[in-house]
């Protein structure tokens, strides 16, 4: 089903750093942060996000792909500095992003106004993170997230074993670890080619 995003003000890569420096560095966070949980995940998050920008590997085939887009795309990603998924996958959206200037990135929290994520729910819920790549008359051209396929079985096994939260979040950074961006990157050679002109 084919959606179309309402228009609204586009936060930028830059914008969403100063937003997580913001709350890292404030001493007052404002929620969910000044649950001392939630402002750990932030600062485990943004030293992972920091890492994967600096020694990420980028795929060769997905680089050329994205290369050869000749219309303008709109990509949207909805985060949370508090998401853990979004620390490992975040920072290959966006270089990968930087690789043609007809992507126009814009960033969403989850939490906050519009609440685009109501329409990207997956299963019910409101997981994260989402991709939504959609033309530049704002209809949708895919939809990706919130984890790589392989994580989210993963995940679904976790969930069934009823594993203890902070098992679970270790479970889940070792797996991102091991990957290194390569099952991100696979799905998104498989998307692509279809919705490119």
């Amino acid at each position: 089903m084919r959606k179309v995003l309402t228009k609204y003000n586009a936060m930028h890569f830059i914008a969403y750093q100063q937003i997580f420096q913001q709350i890292l560095n404030n001493v007052h966070p404002p929620a969910p942060y000044q649950d001392a949980d939630y402002l750990n995940y932030a600062k485990l998050n943004w030293s992972r996000q920091q890492r994967w920008l600096k020694v990420g590997i980028l795929n060769e085939e997905l680089a050329t792909i994205i290369e050869s887009i000749k219309e303008e795309q709109r990509w949207t990603i909805i985060t949370e500095p508090w998401c853990g998924d979004a620390a490992h996958i975040i920072p290959f959206l966006h270089r990968l992003s930087e690789l043609n200037p007809l992507i126009k990135v814009d960033y969403q929290l989850r939490d906050s106004e519009p609440f685009l994520i109501e329409q990207y729910l997956t299963n019910g819920t409101r997981s994260i993170p989402k991709l939504i790549i959609a033309d530049d008359n704002h209809n949708d051209l895919a939809v990706w997230g919130p984890r790589p396929a392989e994580c989210q079985v993963l995940y679904n096994q976790l969930l069934k074993d009823h594993v203890e939260m902070d098992q679970k979040k270790i479970a889940l950074q070792q797996w991102y670890n091991a990957d290194k961006g390569v099952s991100l990157q696979k799905e998104l050679i498989a998307m692509l080619p279809p919705i490119i002109k």
